[in-house]
């Protein structure tokens, strides 16, 4: 019997394998595809790679700005993808290295849960049955694709299908303006494709901070990119989007290729969850520890439908395996960072202005340009960027927003705080290494 089977090797997944692995738990993951889930194959590391294919692009095509002449510049989507294929190849084996290192049995093959109780887990996979003390769901979720009229067309691509191209389309029309949405619609548009975002709600980017959001739709407006919103998708007849937009008129648009990207939800169905007792909702039910309603089966990731981002699954991962092992942890979601990484990307940790004022929080507000920062300034000609920061009447921090490149790799800096109660004092005292970006955390702070 093992002490731990685990259905799912993405982030959550194959984090909490290593973590059992090394800490004496006999563990077995299953996966159907291949390790590193939707994020790595699929998702994050692909789109990402490509997306910086595209800054490159940018960066030769701008260069005048630099003093730096640059002819006859071109892009080759084809070696974009190949190089996107294989980064994703070196990062799924680096992942089979791990799991070899901490002594995890990996299974590939569809499995299903037969039975559970308290005591132990029965799951099938292929025509052999394992038998496990504990279970760890980490089934991710998959792309939602609405109820409307033609959406099973062929142009219609969710995004596994329109990372999976060879070949750039010759415009694109993205349903739904969140953060893949976004994504792709930066990519393309830095490609000099014609790109096309309708959304339902007022303002791209639900969820995050208003004027952030405004301000990359601007930017992006700027850049060519042409925003429908407050608009409801009605229809989609071969490569034609049919909708309604704010006033209730009836509107359509034409692409070579039509992107869904309206959400995800979690995968709940197609492994045997039916056939143990634990209670779902939006997705599946947990506990503060990863624990379901049954004490041994545990759940992390995007298949509990809380937060659908790879490193909040990777944290709750370590944390329903520490919990199996006695040890004091437990899982917060107060300072869970985002990323939308166009270019100028976003970062943002913590309470929004929105979300402050609809829970009756007072708060005090720092809000500076990124060019605040000298190395901000030397690095990104032409660009203002915004840097937001939120304290608490006792000047703890709340929450910080900034949209400006390279934001991305020193937004961990703000979650610490966060998590650890840290006030704008704190971080005064600190020391930023000059000339950095990351600068305008402190810069921010003197404003306040």
């Amino acid at each position: 019997m093992y002490d731990l089977a685990i259905l799912g090797g993405g982030p959550a997944g194959y984090v909490a394998a290593e973590n059992a692995g090394a800490k004496g738990l006999k563990t077995i993951l299953f996966e159907k595809r291949e390790l590193g889930g939707v994020c790595l194959n699929e998702g994050c590391i692909p789109t990402k790679t490509l997306l910086y294919g595209a800054k490159m692009y940018d960066h030769a095509t701008g260069s005048k700005k630099y003093g730096v002449t640059a002819e006859n510049v071109a892009f080759e989507y084809k070696k974009m993808a190949d190089r996107k294929t294989k980064v994703v190849r070196k990062l799924v084996a680096g992942i089979k290295m791990k799991m070899e290192h901490a002594g995890v049995e990996v299974v590939k093959g569809e499995a299903t849960i037969v039975r559970g109780d308290e005591k132990s887990v029965t799951i099938a996979c292929g025509e052999t049955s394992y038998e496990a003390a504990r279970l760890l769901i980490c089934t991710g979720s998959e792309a939602f694709v609405p109820p409307i009229p033609g959406a099973e067309s062929e142009t219609v691509l969710t995004n596994r299908e329109i990372l999976a191209l060879t070949q750039a389309p010759d415009s694109l029309i993205i349903i739904g303006g969140g953060v893949i949405g976004m994504e792709f619609a930066s990519l393309y548009n830095s490609l000099g494709i014609p790109v096309t975002v309708i959304e339902m709600l007022p303002e791209i980017l639900g969820g995050l901070d208003k004027e952030i959001s405004e301000s990359l739709r601007g930017i992006y407006t700027k850049k060519g990119v042409k925003f429908n919103l407050r608009c409801k998708v009605t229809a989609i007849e071969g490569n034609i989007v049919r909708f309604t937009d704010a006033e209730g008129n009836e509107q359509s648009v034409e692409g070579d290729k039509i992107l869904m990207s309206v959400g995800r939800r979690p995968t709940l169905k197609g492994f045997g969850l039916e056939n143990i007792a634990v209670e779902t909702e939006r997705g599946i039910k947990v506990n503060e520890y990863m624990q379901t309603s049954m004490a041994n089966i545990y759940a992390a990731g995007d298949v509990t439908g809380f937060s659908l981002l790879a490193h909040t699954a990777s944290r709750e991962g370590e944390v329903a395996v520490a919990h199996m092992l006695g040890k004091e942890d437990k899982m917060e979601y107060n300072a869970i960072p985002g990323i939308v990484y166009t270019n100028p990307e976003v970062s943002c940790v913590g309470l929004t202005e929105e979300q402050a004022q609809a829970q009756d929080i007072e708060y005090k507000l720092s809000k500076i340009p990124m060019t605040y920062s000298g190395r901000f300034v030397a690095e990104n000609e032409g660009q203002m960027g915004l840097c937001k920061i939120l304290t608490d009447t006792n000047d703890k921090i709340l929450g910080v927003h900034m949209l400006g490149n390279s934001s991305s790799e020193f937004i961990c800096a703000a979650c610490m705080a966060i998590t650890n109660g840290l006030t704008a004092d704190d971080l005064r005292r600190t020391i930023f290494p000059h000339p950095t970006v990351s600068e305008i955390l402190k810069e921010g702070l003197f404003e306040l």
